[in-house]
């Protein structure tokens, strides 16, 4: 069967098996917009209830396209939705539009620009070179994940706050409740119960990579929006370093040392961005540049064009300097053959000292 007729049987088997579990829900299809990606979604929202559970339809018709039983199909799926149903959180849905009680919740994320233009223009945000901090409320959140709603136009709207107000709330809660996180590379074979030999590291201080996140390690990079991630990132690396884009989840810094190629960074981030980040978890293809001395995040290429103007108007100065200092010298040689006796004067003096002997 084609999409449409999977759709319309679906929703009605679905609908009858949980029925004969003894849930009584609308199930209805929608069209759902998240950050990176869009899909066609089966909605369940139990009687009585103002709150449901979207599941990708997509990823249902692909497995039935894929050769698993259409029975299997509609088992697995209410099986999903009724694991949604129970770990949902109880919501006061009337404290979703007072600002009072939700801005301390609010975290910081950052996404692609790219990706998402259209829906970053309904969307408050702030622009960070290529990529855009967006906000979410965290309503719940426990060791099986967390539920959020992000901030919309709209929603702010009805809450009475402004996009500058969201963002300073969001600048002072987000490093609160979602810490950074910034380990080694050792510190992650550790965890992994891997040997620092297998990533050829003898000892900590050795570190030639570390990994930026959050505790739960859920979109992590958003901690690149953190007041003073960069800075406390310089003081842990030892000073500038290049930030790649691992995922949505985390972030890979690696200490500019002279010994790091920007290019070869690029191509390394495009390599893992096309074979090892699933779509909706991808950042960016971008590498980026912390200057911890002159305080100015950058994409890599700005950096270098940066540096390279500076690596003109230090030659210019030189050459200035140079040619200052010839004309002075010849400055001076003027001065003291001024300061001498013209050879004329000299001997006039002397033959008329002579005669007056």
């Amino acid at each position: 069967m084609d999409f449409e007729k999977f759709k319309e049987s679906l929703i009605e088997d679905v609908q009858q098996g949980l029925y004969e579990k003894g849930i009584e829900a609308n199930v209805s299809t929608s069209e759902v917009s998240k950050l990176n990606e869009s899909y066609e979604a089966l909605t369940v929202t139990p009687e009585g209830s103002n709150v449901g559970v979207n599941v990708n339809m997509e990823n249902f018709f692909e497995a039935y396209e894929n050769g698993v039983d259409y029975d299997a199909v509609v088992d697995r799926a209410i099986q999903v939705i009724e694991n949604g149903l129970d770990q949902q959180p109880s919501i006061d849905v009337s404290a979703l539009t007072d600002y009072s009680q939700m801005k301390d919740k609010l975290i910081m994320e950052v996404v692609s620009k790219e990706a998402n233009e259209e829906m970053l223009a309904n969307i408050p945000h702030v622009e960070m070179e290529d990529m855009a901090v967006v906000y979410r409320f965290v309503l719940d959140s426990n060791e099986d994940g967390r539920a959020t709603i992000l901030a919309t136009n709209h929603l702010i709207e009805t809450m009475g706050v402004t996009p500058e107000q969201l963002h300073a709330d969001a600048m002072e809660n987000a490093p609160e409740l979602k810490p950074a996180v910034i380990m080694g590379m050792s510190e992650v074979l550790a965890d992994l119960g891997m040997p620092m030999e297998m990533m050829g590291l003898e000892a900590p201080e050795q570190e030639f990579m570390y990994v930026a996140t959050v505790e739960d390690k859920i979109n992590g990079a958003g901690v690149l929006a953190y007041q003073n991630f960069m800075d406390q990132a310089a003081e842990r690396l030892g000073g500038d370093f290049f930030i790649l884009p691992s995922s949505r989840n985390e972030v890979l810094l690696v200490p500019d040392n002279g010994e790091v190629d920007l290019q070869q960074l690029k191509d390394m981030v495009c390599e893992v961005n096309a074979t090892q980040v699933a779509p909706e978890e991808k950042l960016t293809d971008s590498v980026y540049h912390y200057d911890s001395k002159e305080k100015v995040f950058e994409l890599g290429e700005k950096f270098l064009e940066r540096q390279a103007e500076k690596d003109v108007d230090r030659d210019a100065l030189e050459e200035k300097s140079d040619k200052a200092s010839v004309l002075g010298e010849l400055k001076a040689k003027k001065d003291e053959v001024a300061k001498q006796p013209k050879k004329e004067a000299v001997e006039k003096g002397t033959k008329a000292k002579g005669e007056e002997l």
